[in-house]
């Protein structure tokens, strides 16, 4: 039980660290600097916070691995519940954490684009800002699609936590819930763009879902078991 209990605390640790470190990623990297469809300002802004877009790019690489740390001391705490289970959230979470991370290559690709490097000048500048911003509709579109990885990995895990007993069956219920806003939220993006309604219960469900994990793992970690 005490193995246990280092075992969920570090994996609430890993999860915390690689929530701020996601959220970073974006806020410093990405969400004031790309404007989707506004190829002039965007190029604009990347050549002006070149540094903070580079730090972005790679905050956003460590939150990958990270994650994948996390399910990997998530699949050595629930193992013993359900080892099926446990392993098809540890293989959903890595081939999502594959699929971002190749889809990361395309945000310095479009700073490439953008350096005024001498090979660069056969290309006219608006076209080179529109060939960047091609590149970061890649990037979007490639981490939209590695969301259902990230999407399906949490009925899994929150049918194991249901099954434990010695986590709270609520958080298990809210992440399978979770998981059906979370693959809604893909398709709304790929099939109805227009359509934001499903990110209004996706994310704040998602918040409580995920960050109440992190949080109960790390200070609560798992109750013990009494024998039958």
């Amino acid at each position: 039980m005490n193995a246990n209990k280092i075992t969920a605390r570090t994996a609430g640790l890993l999860y915390l660290i690689y929530i701020v470190i996601h959220v970073s990623a974006d806020v410093i990297g990405r969400s004031k600097i790309i404007v989707y469809g506004d190829a002039v300002t965007t190029a604009e802004n990347i050549m002006s916070f070149a540094w903070q877009f580079r730090i972005g790019f790679m905050l956003d690489l460590l939150a990958a691995v990270l994650f994948l740390f996390t399910a990997w001391a998530l699949y050595r705490l629930l193992k013993p519940v359900n080892e099926n289970m446990a392993l098809l959230f540890l293989l959903l979470n890595a081939g999502g954490v594959a699929l971002q991370a190749a889809s990361d290559l395309f945000l310095p690709v479009s700073q490439m684009l953008l350096s005024g490097a001498d090979y660069l000048k056969v290309f006219q500048p608006d076209q080179l800002q529109a060939l960047a911003m091609s590149f970061l509709y890649l990037y979007k579109n490639g981490f939209m699609i590695a969301q259902i990885f990230y999407g399906a990995w949490l009925f899994p895990l929150g049918y194991v936590i249901f099954k434990s007993g010695f986590l709270p069956k609520i958080l298990g219920a809210v992440l399978m819930i979770h998981c059906c806003t979370w693959l809604m939220n893909f398709l709304q993006f790929f099939l109805f763009p227009g359509f934001t309604a499903i990110a209004y219960v996706s994310y704040p469900l998602g918040f409580i879902a995920e960050f109440g994990l992190s949080l109960w793992l790390l200070i609560m970690g798992v109750k013990e078991q009494q024998p039958a």
